[in-house]
C-alpha cells in the first residue's frame, strides 16, 4: 500500500472553516491499494486574488519544507487566468500543486463541492497515468454571477448586523420616540406604498454609501489593465451586495421592531382621532415602515457607524490588504 501525503492548505476564516469539515478524503475504490494521509493547515498564503502563480509558489514551498506529495490550497479569494476567465481550480501536475477558489463553486453547498474538487484533484495527482487539467475555468455567461454568489455568501453579510449595533440600537431609539408623535402619524398616513418604497430604497442606499465611504471600502485597480479592472468591479459588487444584504437584515428587524411596538402603545381609533382620519391595523403596519425608513436613516448616521471588523469584512480588498500585511510581516 502507498501513502500519499496531502496539504490541504486554507485561508484564515471560511476557507479554514470548509477544509475542517470536509470530512473523509479517502481515495476512490479504483485507487484501494493507496492511502491518504490528510494534514490540515490554517494559513494566510495568497498574495493577490490575480496571481495564482505566487499563490501556487508558497504552496509549493510549504509542500517542500512539511515534505508532502501533493498540496491544495483553498482561498476565497477569485482566481483569473492571463486572460481574464474566472478559475475554479488552477493545477500543476508536475509539481502536484493546486489551487481552489471557493467563491467559484458558487456558494451554495460549498462543502460538498469542494469535498468533490479536492478529492478529484488528489486522486489525479496521486494517480500517474492520470492528467489532470491544467485549470477549470467559469462559463463567460453565468461565471461572473456565481463567482459573485460565492463572494458574497462567503462575506456572510448577515455578520454584519454586530458590526451595526450602535446604529441598530440608535434607530431603535429613534423609531421609538418617532412612534408615538402625532406628526409622524400624519405623515405616514398621507404616503403611498410605493412612496414608503422609496423611501426604503434610499433609506438603505443612503447607509450603504455612508459605509462604503466610511469605511474607505470602495477598491480601486492597481493599474489600468483591462484585468485590474475586471477585478476592482467585481471586488466592488461584492462590496455593495454584501453590505445591502446586511444592512437590509437590520432594516426588517428594525420594522418587525416598531411594528410591534407600534401594536402595543397604539390604538387605530385613538390615533386616528388625532389626525381627525379612520385608521385601523393596516394603517399602523405602514406607520412602523415609514417610521423604519426614517430611523434607519436619522438614528443611524446619527450615532456614526462603526466601521469594525465585521463591516471591513464585507469587502475582499480590505481582507486581501490584510493578508498581505501579515504575509509580509512574516517574511520580514
Amino acid at each position: 500500500m502507498t501513502t500519499f501525503h496531502v496539504g490541504l492548505v486554507a485561508d484564515p476564516a471560511f476557507p479554514s472553516e470548509v477544509a475542517e469539515q470536509l470530512g473523509d478524503l479517502d481515495p476512490p475504490r479504483v485507487q484501494s491499494h493507496d492511502a491518504w494521509e490528510v494534514d490540515r493547515v490554517s494559513e494566510p498564503f495568497t498574495t493577490g486574488s490575480e496571481d495564482a502563480e505566487t499563490a501556487m509558489g508558497r504552496l509549493l514551498k510549504m509542500a517542500q519544507e512539511r515534505r508532502w506529495d501533493v498540496v491544495v490550497g483553498m482561498t476565497e479569494l477569485p482566481l483569473h487566468d492571463s486572460d481574464g476567465r474566472h478559475l475554479v481550480a488552477r493545477t500543476d501536475d508536475e509539481q502536484h500543486v493546486a489551487l481552489v477558489s471557493l467563491p467559484a463553486l458558487g456558494g451554495l453547498r460549498v462543502r460538498a463541492r469542494a469535498r468533490r474538487l479536492v478529492r478529484s484533484i488528489v486522486s489525479d495527482m496521486s494517480n500517474p497515468s492520470t492528467a489532470p487539467n491544467d485549470r477549470v475555468t467559469l462559463s463567460h455567461v453565468a461565471g461572473p454571477l456565481r463567482l459573485l454568489l460565492g463572494m458574497v455568501l462567503a462575506n456572510r453579510p448577515w455578520l454584519l448586523v454586530p458590526g451595526l449595533k450602535s446604529a441598530l440600537v440608535a434607530a431603535l431609539a429613534t423609531g421609538a420616540v418617532a412612534t408615538i408623535n402625532s406628526t409622524v402619524w400624519l405623515l405616514a398616513s398621507s404616503l403611498s406604498p410605493w412612496r414608503l418604497t422609496a423611501a426604503t430604497v434610499a433609506a438603505l442606499a443612503i447607509v450603504v454609501c455612508w459605509l462604503i465611504i466610511d469605511g474607505n471600502l470602495w477598491d480601486r485597480p492597481d493599474d489600468e489593465s483591462i484585468q485590474a479592472r475586471k477585478r476592482s468591479r467585481m471586488y466592488n459588487a461584492s462590496t455593495i451586495v454584501s453590505l445591502t444584504v446586511g444592512v437590509t437584515i437590520c432594516y426588517v428587524v428594525l420594522f418587525l421592531i416598531n411594528l410591534l411596538w407600534a401594536l402595543f402603545v397604539l390604538d387605530p381609533a385613538v390615533t386616528g382621532g388625532y389626525i381627525r382620519k379612520s385608521m385601523d391595523h393596516g394603517d399602523l403596519v405602514l406607520l412602523a415602515w415609514f417610521v423604519a425608513s426614517a430611523a434607519t436613516v436619522g438614528g443611524g448616521l446619527g450615532s456614526g457607524l462603526e466601521s469594525d471588523e465585521a463591516i471591513r469584512a464585507a469587502a475582499y480588498s480590505k481582507r486581501e490588504e490584510e493578508r498581505r500585511g501579515r504575509i509580509a510581516d512574516e517574511d520580514s
